[in-house]
C-alpha cells in the first residue's frame, strides 16, 4: 500500500525508501520434478524473474543463488531470461551466493553484473558431468533376458544392461566437450578480464568464495542485506518476490494449477521421484552439503 501511495504522490513528496526486489533461486536445476520437491527450471522461475524486473523505481534486482547445478540447458535458459530482462529494463543485477553456486548454479550466477559471495561459499565447477550405472551381469544372475528392438544402429547406445562400448563413450565425451565449450565461452564473455589466468579454472574444480575472489569468479565478499544497505542507503528495503498464490493463499503451479496434496499425488510423487531425489542428493553431496 505504501508503495502504491508513493507512486501517486509527486516525487518531491515521496518517501526516500529504496525497494530492491529479491529473487531466491535455490535448489538443483532440472526440467520438471515433483511438486513436493521444487527444482529450478525456466518454467518454475520465469514468473518471479519477470515480476522482479517490473519494479520501475528499483535501481537493481538482487538474486540469491544456492544451487549445485544440474541441467545445462535449463541453467542457460534461466541465465538468458535474466540477461534479456536486465537489458530490456535497464536494471543492474546483483547476485549473492549462499552455500554454493557451482556448475549450472555458477552459470546462472554470471548473469549478474556483480557476484558477491560469502568467504565460505563454494563457487566454480565449470565443467560437464554425466553419470549412470551399469548392470551387464545382473540380468544373467537373476535369470532375466533383456530384449531391445531399435530402428537405427545407435538408438540404444550406453544401455546400462549391456557392456560398455569404447565408441559410445567417445561419442558421449565429444558431446560433453561441446557443452563444456559453450559454458566456458559464456563465463569468459561475462567475466572478461576479471578472470585470472589459472590452468585449473575450467577443469571442473571448485573453490571457496575467498579463493573465488582471487580467481575472478566473484567480485566481492559479503551478504545481501549489508551490501544493499551500504550501496543504496540504510532505508533500503528488500522485497522478496514469490510465486503467485491462488484465491485462498495456496501457491499456484507453473500453469496456475493449485498444488494439492491428495493421496494419489503423494503416491505418484513418491513412486516417480526416487531417482530424481537420488540425483539431486548426489549433486549436493559433491560439495559436502
Amino acid at each position: 500500500m505504501r508503495r502504491l501511495l508513493d507512486r501517486l504522490l509527486p516525487k518531491s513528496m515521496r518517501s526516500q525508501v529504496t525497494t530492491i526486489p529479491v529473487i531466491r533461486l535455490h535448489g538443483a536445476i532440472m526440467s520438471g520434478g515433483p511438486q513436493f520437491r521444487p527444482t529450478l527450471s525456466l518454467a518454475s522461475t520465469a514468473s518471479v524473474i519477470e515480476k522482479a524486473f517490473t519494479f520501475a523505481d528499483a535501481p537493481a534486482v538482487a538474486i540469491s543463488i544456492n544451487s549445485p547445478g544440474g541441467s545445462p540447458v535449463q541453467s542457460r535458459l534461466i541465465y538468458k531470461r535474466i540477461r534479456d530482462l536486465a537489458a530490456e529494463k535497464n536494471k543492474q543485477v546483483l547476485v549473492f551466493v549462499e552455500d554454493v553456486a557451482a556448475s549450472g548454479g555458477y552459470m546462472i550466477a554470471v548473469a549478474g553484473d556483480e557476484i558477491i559471495a560469502d568467504p565460505s561459499s563454494i563457487v566454480g565447477s565449470i565443467g560437464v558431468v554425466s553419470a549412470s550405472f551399469g548392470f551387464p551381469e545382473l540380468l544373467k544372475k537373476i535369470g532375466i533376458e533383456r530384449r531391445v528392438y531399435t530402428a537405427g544402429e545407435n538408438k540404444a547406445v550406453l544401455d546400462p544392461f549391456k557392456p560398455e562400448k569404447k565408441e559410445d563413450v567417445e561419442r558421449l565425451k565429444a558431446l560433453q566437450l561441446e557443452v563444456h565449450g559453450t559454458f566456458i565461452d559464456l563465463v569468459k564473455e561475462r567475466r572478461g578480464a576479471r578472470l585470472k589466468d589459472d590452468p585449473d579454472l575450467f577443469t571442473g574444480l571448485f573453490w571457496s568464495g575467498k579463493r573465488g575472489l582471487e580467481l575472478g569468479l566473484v567480485d566481492s565478499l559479503g551478504d545481501m542485506r549489508s551490501v544493499l544497505k551500504q550501496r543504496f542507503g540504510e532505508k533500503t528495503r528488500l522485497r522478496l518476490i514469490t510465486p503467485p498464490r491462488g484465491l485462498f493463499g495456496r501457491r499456484l503451479g507453473v500453469f496456475g494449477t493449485r498444488q494439492g496434496f491428495s493421496a494419489p499425488d503423494i503416491a505418484a510423487a513418491a513412486a516417480g521421484g526416487l531417482l530424481e531425489a537420488a540425483e539431486e542428493r548426489s549433486l549436493w553431496a559433491r560439495f559436502g552439503l
